[in-house]
C-alpha cells in the first residue's frame, strides 16, 4: 500500500518501531506497509544510528550527568506543555526513557501545581479491577466515537480501533458518516497493515446490527468469511465497553481539547501524529507505564488478497439463496434466512431431534428448521447471548 502524504513519517516511524519488536517478520510488515525490504533496512540502520528524520522523538543520550534541580523542572515542564493531558506518573515514566533520572511522582505532581500547569481531572473514581485478553489480536474493540463539529462545519466521526490485550491504536479515522462501507474501507486497511484478529467486539448499532435488531448483515457475513468473529455487547452495560470509552476520553482531553481542527483533512493528520505517540511515547497506566506497542505484535493472519468463499463437506445438503429473496428451500416448503446472507450457499444440518434442522453458514447457525411447526423458520442471532469479553 502506498505512502499517504499526510503521514509519511507517522508512518514511516511506525514501520520501523514494529520491525524492531521481538520476533517481528520484517519481510512480511514490508508488504502490508508496501515497501521494499532495502529501503526497510535502511530506515532500520539510519533509526539505530538516531538519525532524526524518521521521528521527532528525543535524542537523549540514555545516560544523563547529575542535573540540578531546577533542570529538572525544566524536564518536568517540557514535557507537560508537549502534552498538556498527561500527568505525573507519564511525565516521569518519559524524563526516564530519556535517561533522566526522575524524581517521585508526587514531586513531578508539585512541579506541575508550582509550575500552573496542573488541571483537575474531570469524571468519577476509576475502575480498580481491569479484564485483558491475554495476546494481542486475540480481541479487537472497534467503535465510532461520538461525532464532532469541525471548524469548517462538518462533522467528524471518529472511527477508533483498538487491541484488548496491548491498548495499541490500530486505527484512528476521521469518517465523513458512518455507514458499512466506510467502516470497511478502514477495516480493510487495517486488516492489510496488522492482519486479521480472531474476534472483534463492538456494540448494537449501526453499522454492526441493523434497525430492525437483526445482527446479521453484510458487513458480519464478510467478517465471516475472512474468519473473524463479531461479538456485541450486553446492552445497556457500558462498562463492558470500558477501554473504547476510556481511549475516547483520552482522545478529547489530547487531541479535541487543544485545537479547533477546521476540516477532515486536518483531522485525520492530528489523529495519525496523535496515534504514534499514544503507541510508542505514551506511558499507559494499565500497561504499568509501557507504551501499547511494547505489548503489541501484528497478527500472523494475513489479510487475503481475494474474499474466501464458504466450501461445504461433500454430501452435506447445501442451498443457494436467492439474490433478492432471503428463502431456501427444503422437504416442500420455503424457509426464510436472514437478509445478508442473500446470494449465498448455506449447508441444512440436522440436528439430535426429529424433525429439526439448523441452517448454517460455513460452521455459524443462522437460523433453525422445524418440520413439525407451523412457523416457516426460526433466526438464529449472531450470537445466542451477547457477551461481554472483559
Amino acid at each position: 500500500m502506498p505512502w499517504q502524504e499526510k503521514s509519511v513519517m507517522e508512518q514511516r516511524r511506525e514501520f520501523v518501531l514494529l520491525a524492531l519488536q521481538e520476533g517481528a517478520n520484517r519481510r512480511e510488515l514490508c508488504r502490508r506497509f508496501g515497501i521494499h525490504p532495502d529501503t526497510a533496512y535502511k530506515w532500520l540502520a539510519r533509526w539505530k544510528a538516531g538519525e532524526e528524520d524518521l521521528s521527532d522523538r528525543s535524542r537523549r543520550p540514555h545516560g544523563s550527568p547529575r542535573r540540578s534541580a531546577e533542570t529538572i523542572e525544566e524536564q518536568v515542564l517540557r514535557v507537560r506543555d508537549a502534552h498538556p493531558a498527561w500527568g505525573a506518573r507519564k511525565i516521569a515514566r518519559c524524563l526516564e526513557r530519556e535517561g533522566v533520572t526522575p524524581p517521585a511522582a508526587s514531586t513531578v505532581h508539585r512541579i506541575l501545581v508550582r509550575g500552573g500547569r496542573i488541571m483537575d481531572p474531570l469524571g468519577g473514581a476509576r475502575a480498580s479491577v481491569r479484564f485483558e485478553k491475554a495476546e494481542p489480536n486475540e480481541l479487537w474493540q472497534m467503535d465510532f466515537k461520538g461525532w464532532k463539529r469541525l471548524g469548517n462545519g462538518c462533522r467528524c466521526h471518529a472511527l477508533t480501533m483498538i487491541d484488548d490485550h496491548s491498548r495499541f491504536a490500530l486505527g484512528l479515522e476521521a469518517c465523513a458518516d458512518e455507514r458499512g462501507e466506510t467502516v470497511k474501507s478502514r477495516m480493510e486497511r487495517a486488516f492489510r497493515r496488522y492482519g486479521l484478529p480472531q474476534a472483534l467486539f463492538v456494540d448494537n448499532g449501526t453499522p454492526w446490527g441493523d434497525s430492525s435488531g437483526q445482527r446479521w448483515t453484510s458487513f458480519s457475513v464478510w467478517l465471516l468469511k475472512l474468519g473473524v468473529k463479531l461479538l456485541h455487547s450486553r446492552p445497556y452495560h457500558p462498562q463492558s465497553r470500558g477501554k473504547n470509552e476510556r481511549f475516547h476520553r483520552t482522545i478529547d482531553e489530547e487531541i479535541f481539547a487543544f485545537k479547533i481542527l477546521q476540516g477532515l483533512t486536518e483531522a485525520q493528520r492530528a489523529f495519525d501524529a496523535w496515534r504514534n505517540v499514544y503507541n510508542f511515547e505514551r506511558p499507559h497506566e494499565a500497561l504499568g507505564q509501557d507504551v501499547p506497542a511494547s505489548r503489541y505484535r501484528p497478527s500472523p493472519r494475513t489479510m487475503p488478497a481475494k474474499l474466501p468463499t464458504i466450501e461445504y463437506d461433500r454430501g452435506e445438503i447445501t442451498r443457494a439463496v436467492n439474490s433478492t429473496k432471503a428463502y431456501v428451500h427444503f422437504k416442500g416448503r420455503a424457509w426464510k434466512v436472514p437478509s445478508a446472507f442473500c446470494g449465498e450457499h448455506l449447508a441444512i444440518r440436522p440436528t439430535d431431534r426429529d424433525g429439526r434442522y439448523g441452517i448454517f453458514f460455513g460452521a455459524n447457525r443462522i437460523a433453525s428448521i422445524d418440520l413439525r411447526s407451523e412457523n416457516t423458520v426460526g433466526h438464529v442471532s449472531e450470537h445466542p447471548s451477547a457477551i461481554s469479553p472483559g
